[in-house]
């Protein structure tokens, strides 16, 4: 299935003829997938289905309007859509149904997400960029509703960029600006905050984006007027239609049953965003769902027998088909054998795709089997291990799972035995567990390429003419550096561009660099964050900055929802290396001097969490990630930027290694492990606890994910034997992710002799003022006596009781 899209602009009638039946062949496979697809649930084949049936019509408007270099961010009811770009053919909609792990006959995402989620490959196998020109590309679906929303406005914003920005190499990512970002969306989800805040934002920075809503006046059971402001998501963002005053959306609504109608209002949706970078709003009306929304369930139960009546007669496939009968293209008779041939060819593909499924299996079925058998002949538990190969054996359609856990368990009927048959069994079972993790996790980072943990570090340089300046001079000459170096590099938030952001760490960038480089937004950390993610995507180098850590929790669903996991979601097929920019701890109240840094730690696995103790080590990380290609969120020091740091000769250059610790104190009784704006305290308590014989050694974890990949934090303990993890996150935070990774990953526990202890903020959040930070997260005192108090129960006599 490979049409080739085109408009009814530049086609005869006959092609038009031509093109109208292969749309309706296009509209009629989907269809026969969805209703195929949800028998396969209901069988158990398969584990659960959202189809795109009753939306077919204008998705197939949509892929005539779309061209090469653009881009979609849509939900999981595109499959037509996909379809008519020659992206998904049956069979391959069945394998994504079943959750095939192979990416040649699943190439959405291996069997990693449900079926209904869609994507392109931006990558070649080196994990070098394809030219996304000559593609018609599709950023990869998530699930969470709107969540496609926030990387649309990037996506969109990428084509402005590009644009009108001088001196960006964009042969593989853009004409000029010319591509439009399209965006689809049930009714439902706009009553979404990631949609509205898309929306305005959309609006202010008017770019080429198409928001296509899907209309059926339902959001599962509930009917539209619960969802939107007078049931109509059109009329209630009409105050955005622009006018010959201000800047604004153009709307346009359109029958999803209408095809000329869809046809011409696609045409002109696209022709508006591509040639005037003006956000439309594409609304389709009186749309149907005639499975439902999805195999969890059946519509019948909450939609009355009118409106169920109306759906079968409005259906689009049924008005698309009247349509094409009324107008002579096509009799009752070719319509209806062409349906019989696509239901035969849908059946097959079914039939082939469950066959592909199983056969890897079945073929290790007959291993296991074998292995079983010569296993159970030489065991005196003979017994126990032919009933579970007879069980294996009467499983006719086995599952991984089912072959791991026969296997699994046999084992343990072999405990004390030598056999090599027992030897091969368990060779063939370490085999599959490790096949079969690669498959399910692989690519949760870059695993080709300029990996940001294979950059070579590159230390400061310092001469004898090295100034000392504040802090956040050198990141602001070292950002310099960068933009000058690297065309595609641009940053953005609030505050960041007329005044510099609000610790003057890009003080005077935008002059330099113009308002599109260094930029402000407003008011809207996810769609600062999807703003990054789009231009990633297409090939820019974003630096998205969010004021402080706390207000990171705004965007931390599209954080952790679509970028951290994005290139395990498409098995290392898209990617995109933005960089987070932010700034916490220490600072006082409690809404901007939390450190919620367990929260990210767990949530956002998939990028890299950087926290250096001072700038220098903060400008090192950009330039590390700038050489790299990987998602990364680096957190500075909020009360560093006016202290003084000796000025590197070498900025911009110079590279903080990233999965390494720093040892910077060394000391034979205790090793400290600590990181950011709490380290510089650790640091001083050291010196302190000199005076009362106890010689600390002080690491900077400054890596947190990855944590110490060469393992120095227990090279530590093999000296000291006792250990300590300070940090102001709360109880069991991040200082219990470091404690694991040092106790349990790296065998610390091994070398001590005293109980490994951490020290948090408390479970509260910080109070307000010098007095709420001393009471509410670790001081100076505090980490003096835990340290003693070790010591103490240790050594009693060398260290009496302190209090």
């Amino acid at each position: 299935m490979k049409p080739n899209p085109s408009t009814s602009n530049d086609i005869s009638f006959d092609d038009f003829k031509t093109q109208i039946l292969q749309d309706y062949e296009i509209a009629v496979t989907s269809r026969e997938c969805s209703l195929m697809g949800r028998r396969e649930v209901l069988s158990g084949k398969a584990k659960f289905g959202i189809f795109g049936d009753g939306k077919e019509l204008p998705q197939l408007a949509m892929a005539r309007a779309f061209q090469n270099g653009d881009f979609r961010s849509g939900y999981y009811r595109d499959q037509t859509f996909m379809m008519a770009l020659g992206y998904l053919d049956p069979k391959s909609f069945f394998h994504g149904l079943y959750a095939t792990t192979d990416l040649e006959k699943e190439p959405m995402s291996a069997g990693r997400q449900m079926g209904g989620h869609f994507g392109t490959h931006s990558l070649n196998e080196d994990g070098t960029w394809k030219n996304l020109t000559e593609q018609k590309n599709s950023s990869a679906d998530i699930s969470c509703t709107a969540g496609q929303m926030p990387r649309l406005l990037g996506l969109a914003q990428a084509s402005k960029i590009y644009r009108n920005v001088e001196g960006i190499e964009q042969s593989n990512f853009s004409n000029n600006g010319n591509e439009v970002a399209w965006g689809t969306i049930g009714n439902a989800s706009t009553s979404e905050g990631h949609f509205f805040e898309t929306l305005n934002a959309a609006g202010v920075m008017q770019v080429p984006m198409v928001i296509c809503i899907w209309d059926d006046e339902y959001g599962i059971s509930v009917p539209s007027e619960f969802h939107t402001t007078k049931g109509s998501i059109s009329e209630a963002l009409s105050g955005l239609q622009r006018d010959e005053e201000k800047n604004g959306f153009e709307i346009l609504k359109v029958h999803g049953w209408d095809y000329t109608a869809l046809i011409h209002t696609f045409e002109n949706a696209s022709d508006i965003a591509r040639e005037q970078h003006v956000p439309v709003i594409l609304h389709v009306t009186e749309l149907t769902q005639p499975q439902g929304h999805s195999t969890s369930g059946s519509h019948e139960r909450y939609k009355s027998s009118e409106r169920l009546e109306w759906e079968r007669e409005n259906d689009c496939n049924k008005r698309f088909r009247e349509w094409i009968i009324e107008n002579g293209i096509s009799t009752e008779e070719e319509l209806k054998k062409t349906e019989r041939e696509i239901k035969q060819k849908v059946r097959a593909a079914k039939k082939e795709a469950w066959t592909e499924f199983l056969s890897p299996q079945i073929q290790a079925k007959k291993v296991l089997v074998q292995l079983l058998d010569q296993a159970a002949s030489k065991s005196p538990n003979r017994a126990f291990i032919t009933k579970l190969k007879n069980d294996l054996i009467a499983i006719e359609e086995p599952l991984k799972k089912d072959l791991a856990t026969k296997s699994r368990k046999a084992l343990r009927y072999l405990l004390g035995e030598t056999s090599p048959e027992k030897k091969d069994l368990q060779q063939w079972v370490d085999n599959y567990i490790k096949n079969g993790e690669y498959e399910y996790g692989s690519h949760l980072y870059n695993e080709i390429g300029n990996k940001a943990t294979s950059i070579a570090p590159v230390p400061p340089i310092y001469s004898e003419d090295s100034e000392e300046v504040d802090g956040r001079v050198i990141l602001r000459d070292n950002f310099d550096k960068l933009f000058t170096k690297y065309p595609e590099a641009l940053v953005f938030g609030e505050d960041t561009g007329n005044i510099g952001d609000v610790n003057q760490g890009l003080e005077g960038l935008q002059k330099k660099f113009g308002k599109l480089r260094v930029a402000d937004t407003g008011i809207r950390e996810t769609t600062i964050i999807g703003q990054g993610i789009g231009m990633a995507l297409r090939g820019l180098r974003p630096i998205a900055e969010i004021q402080y850590l706390d207000y990171i929790l705004y965007a931390i669903q599209t954080l952790s929802d679509d970028l951290a996991t994005l290139m395990y979601r498409t098995v290392g097929k898209q990617k995109a290396p933005l960089i987070v920019r932010t700034r916490g701890h220490r600072l006082e109240g409690i809404w901007h001097s939390g450190s919620p840094m367990g929260g990210l730690v767990h949530l956002l696995r998939g990028m890299y969490i950087l926290a250096p103790r001072n700038m220098t080590q903060a400008a090192g990380f950009y330039n590390t990630l700038m050489k790299s290609d990987e998602p990364a969120l680096i957190i500075e020091s909020l009360n560093g930027y006016r202290l003084k740091e000796r000025k590197p000769d070498n900025l911009g250059e110079y590279c903080t290694p990233i999965g390494k610790v720093e040892t910077l104190k060394e000391g034979k009784d205790i090793t400290l492990l600590s990181y950011g704006s709490t380290l510089r305290i650790v640091e001083k308590v050291a010196q302190d606890l000199l005076e009362v014989g106890i010689d600390a050694e002080v690491i900077d974890a400054q890596s947190l994910l990855p944590f110490d990949l060469e393992h120095d934090v227990v090279k530590s303990l093999q000296k000291t034997n006792r250990l300590l993890v300070i940090d102001e996150d709360v109880p069991g935070g991040c200082s219990a992710y470091l404690m694991q990774e040092v106790v349990e990953k790296q065998g610390g526990y091994r070398y001590l002799d005293s109980e490994p202890q951490t020290l948090t903020a408390k479970a509260h959040r910080p109070a307000y003022a010098s007095d709420g930070d001393y009471f509410s997260k670790p001081n100076a005192e505090d980490i003096f006596e835990k340290v003693y108090h070790i010591m103490h129960e240790s050594d009693p006599q060398t260290y009496p009781a302190l209090r």
